[in-house]
């Protein structure tokens, strides 16, 4: 019975050992920092991008709407993107969380950004940018776990948010600060 015994508990142990060994080894590989670059995002025409396409330029992110006391910012966004387009790229998430100024299809936004703007920088598909449905580039954008300094959320349409070159989140704008702000500019130039 000794030397059952004396078998056993060494088995127990590897059997044991193994199973947290596994355990372990499986946390590690669930568990992982999302990079800003990790994320796609489905455009105004149903395609779909990967963030990562961006790498080497800086990237301004802007919750946009067509029917808000800040729309003719869609001029500016346009006029950075000509002047500046070379350093910085825009991407346009429409959405109708603020005051429901955002009712149009994608095919209506498409058209009203081209027509009335001039649009040709990125338009994603319209999304939720807070509440539960929140989509996940806002959740990485207003989460300072995630992006490593910001907490803040968008307050309304327009609101702005910098990424470098390197994927990391520099500064979160209001909506009153105009895209061809000098300090807006400043921060892509430097």
């Amino acid at each position: 019975m000794l030397i059952k015994l004396i078998i056993t508990i060494p088995m127990f142990i590897a059997v044991l050992w193994a199973f947290n060994s596994s355990s372990i080894n499986a946390k590690e590989t669930t568990t992982s920092i999302t990079s800003f670059y990790d994320y796609k995002v489905k455009l105004i025409d149903e395609k779909e991008i990967s963030l990562s396409q961006f790498k080497g330029k800086k990237l301004l992110i802007v919750n946009v709407a067509s029917k808000c006391g800040y729309t003719k910012q869609y001029e500016d966004l346009q006029k950075l993107y000509d002047t500046h387009g070379d350093k910085v790229e825009i991407l346009g998430f429409p959405c109708n969380d603020f005051g429901s100024q955002e009712p149009g299809t994608s095919s209506e936004i498409a058209s009203f950004c081209r027509i009335n703007y001039g649009v040709t920088f990125t338009i994603a598909e319209k999304i939720q940018i807070k509440g539960e449905n929140i989509h996940p580039v806002y959740e990485w954008l207003t989460n300072e776990a995630a992006n490593g300094w910001n907490s803040s959320k968008p307050s309304w349409n327009f609101c702005k948010y910098l990424i470098d070159e390197k994927g990391n989140l520099k500064k979160f704008y209001r909506s009153g600060v105009k895209p061809m702000s000098d300090e807006l500019i400043a921060d892509i130039m430097n």
